[in-house]
């Protein structure tokens, strides 16, 4: 089954990412593809954190000639609705149906800080153009020689304060079209339980995200970002273990079998740890 298909079962999902290289050389992205067959499907980032790296467009399609299904992300940030539509048509043609549509961090955040974010369409109305594409229109109302077809997720963060206003943006995509959302890292899963309890109404599968802590370093790169609510205990675990990175997959593996019991899935983000993702799925059973 593609994803598409899988979304429609009661199948627990399994989604991981990926980041680009930044630069030609993609022996270590293959090297980190390897670990994720068998999954429900791979992510690959858009310029995360505002980094210039490999265009996702590229790498996605590298992931299907490898067998494994890819998810598109996709960032209004760094262009207008000409250039949006463009790429999203392009995706299709090289037989990319799964997009993760998001507005993408500010170029502020990233190494080039004074680069012109473009955010020429929000992210609803980028959801939106691809549903509308799908007509065989496009923004300008002008008819399209064949017609795309998408699976259209986004992104949204349970673990922030405003959780009645995550659900109402959760709610306005998906009405705007999104089939599938992607969360922000979750640490807590009763925080996470909580917001799916509001939104399960919506019959649209949510896919909590987690990431693998690598060190205290990392730890407290995580702490300093926005919305990423870390409970003390896990900090404590962390920071005193002899080897954080094994405590991390334990914690992970440990979330997962939790979620196993109300949750769609998962979406694990190892950031470079990928060899891991299959002793953490295998041990959350």
């Amino acid at each position: 089954m593609k994803f598409k298909e899988k979304l429609k079962s009661d199948k627990f999902l399994i989604t991981a990412e990926l980041f680009p290289p930044k630069g030609v050389d993609i022996s270590s992205f293959l090297r980190r593809a390897d670990c994720l067959y068998g999954l429900d499907a791979v992510n690959v980032t858009d310029n995360q954190r505002a980094s210039m790296r490999v265009s996702s467009l590229a790498m996605s399609r590298i992931l299907i000639e490898r067998a494994i299904e890819p998810i598109l992300q996709l960032t209004a940030r760094d262009r207008n609705r000409i250039s949006l539509q463009s790429e999203l048509l392009g995706a299709n043609v090289l037989g990319i149906e799964n997009v993760l549509l998001l507005s993408g961090d500010h170029p502020s955040i990233g190494e080039c800080s004074d680069a012109k974010a473009v955010y020429d369409l929000d992210t609803i109305q980028l959801i939106k153009t691809a549903r509308l594409l799908e007509t065989g229109v496009d923004i300008a109302g002008k008819k399209l020689q064949g017609s795309p077809k998408f699976c259209v997720g986004a992104v949204v963060n349970p673990s922030v304060q405003s959780v009645d206003l995550q659900a109402l943006m959760l709610e306005k995509k998906v009405k705007a079209g999104t089939e599938f959302f992607q969360t922000q890292a979750i640490f807590d899963v009763q925080i996470y339980k909580n917001f799916f309890d509001k939104v399960k109404h919506l019959k649209v599968k949510i896919l909590p995200g987690m990431i693998l802590i690598k060190s205290p370093k990392f730890l407290q790169f995580l702490k300093s970002m926005s919305g990423v609510n870390i409970p003390d205990e896990i900090k404590d675990r962390i920071n005193s273990a002899s080897d954080p990175l094994a405590e991390s997959i334990k914690i992970c593996s440990a979330t997962i079998k939790e979620l196993r019991s109300f949750a769609d899935g998962v979406h694990i983000m190892a950031i470079g740890t990928e060899e891991h993702i299959p002793e953490m799925i295998r041990d959350s059973l």
